[in-house]
């Protein structure tokens, strides 16, 4: 591919920033960020705002106008050669006179590639390969969905600095402070689906939408094996969720549920964290935040289903036999466990936030 120069990369940072603003709207498809540059002027931009609406290229080329003949086209992902709920965007391209396309990487979606392979039978000019890290990295889940053919993985739990998320009582109101705790409310509309036990409902009722207006609330997947959930729950307030359950669930309760319009998966004996993520996989689910309990936290570490963990952390000692905020068998030495790499740190007044991406290799069996 063509080399990538300094001004190509000052657009595709641009191409990036634009993109982010899709955040939590796209799925299943990727953010995306479009920059139209004719004789070293911006004479159109766009990015993709919801499934379903114009893709990022259509929009910025829209904007250019007549503008866009002999320009060249700025954008973070490879554009599309696929019918999908729009037309392929590389017709929008070549239709559009565009001289050459600029984008930091392939598209991993096989459906979706031969957008460069179609873009230079038309005679345009095609350079790959700047800021390629960047990109995939905004669209991680999206690369993760298919490459590994699964949904992306984010663990998130608040503890306290003896690794406690509730004292013996059961007590955990709260943990963190008030500022950290709508960090990661707003988390949840960052990712396609949050992920809960049966015993955090139980115990906690909790909402798990993001409660802020104008911001979708991600789908609510609860894992209860024997249909515990009571018909009152918050999490079944409208028809979002998703209850996975086993053969061994109440069936009276299964009946009720069924009337209510709940939707349900049924999964054998006994709930297998991997059959899940192939359950999701097929529904076109691209990422889930997993928030508890201990026991399901500690099922997808130890199946080694972990891409990125939030970890909040509050300046307290709880001590005594009080929950551990990851359960399961647990690592038996030391260079086993699950190692976290490319660290950052936020603060939220006294509480901190610890997000990393566990080492290939590395994970709890």
């Amino acid at each position: 591919m063509a080399r990538i120069s300094a001004t190509d990369t000052k657009y595709l940072t641009l191409t990036l920033e634009l993109a982010e603003k899709g955040r939590g709207r796209t799925f299943p498809n990727p953010m995306v960020g479009a920059v139209v540059v004719n004789r070293g002027r911006i004479v159109g931009q766009g990015y993709h705002r919801k499934a379903g609406s114009a893709h990022a290229e259509v929009e910025a080329l829209a904007a250019a106008g007549a503008r866009a003949r002999g320009a060249t086209l700025y954008v973070n992902l490879e554009p599309c050669n696929h019918w999908g709920r729009t037309p392929p965007c590389v017709d929008a391209i070549i239709a559009g006179k565009i001289k050459r396309v600029v984008c930091c990487t392939r598209d991993p979606h096989k459906a979706a590639r031969g957008g460069v392979e179609k873009l230079k039978r038309a005679g345009i000019a095609v350079s790959v390969g700047g800021l390629e890290q960047e990109a995939r990295d905004l669209n991680e889940a999206f690369f993760t969905f298919h490459e590994m053919l699964r949904p992306f993985v984010a663990i998130k739990f608040a503890a306290s600095l003896d690794g406690k998320i509730a004292t013996r009582t059961g007590d955990s109101k709260w943990i963190t402070n008030r500022r950290a705790r709508a960090y990661a409310r707003a988390l949840r509309g960052c990712y396609q689906a949050i992920l809960v036990g049966i015993n955090t409902v139980l115990k906690d009722n909790p909402h798990l939408g993001t409660r802020k207006k104008g911001k979708k609330d991600p789908l609510r997947i609860v894992l209860d094996s024997r249909l515990r959930i009571p018909l009152t729950a918050r999490v079944l307030r409208d028809g979002n969720i998703l209850l996975i359950t086993t053969k061994r669930a109440n069936a009276k309760k299964r009946r009720m549920l069924v009337e209510k319009g709940v939707e349900m998966v049924e999964m054998g004996k006994r709930i297998e964290v991997k059959t899940l993520m192939r359950e999701l996989y097929k529904r076109k689910v691209i990422s889930v935040l997993v928030e508890g309990g201990g026991s399901v936290l500690g099922s997808f570490v130890g199946a080694g289903l972990v891409d990125k963990a939030y970890i909040f952390q509050a300046p307290l000692i709880i001590g005594g036999e009080a929950k551990s905020a990851i359960g399961g068998r647990g690592a038996n030495k030391v260079r086993e466990a699950l190692q976290l790499t490319r660290i950052e740190h936020n603060t939220f007044g006294d509480n901190t936030l610890v997000i990393g991406y566990p080492k290939r290799g590395r994970n709890l069996v």
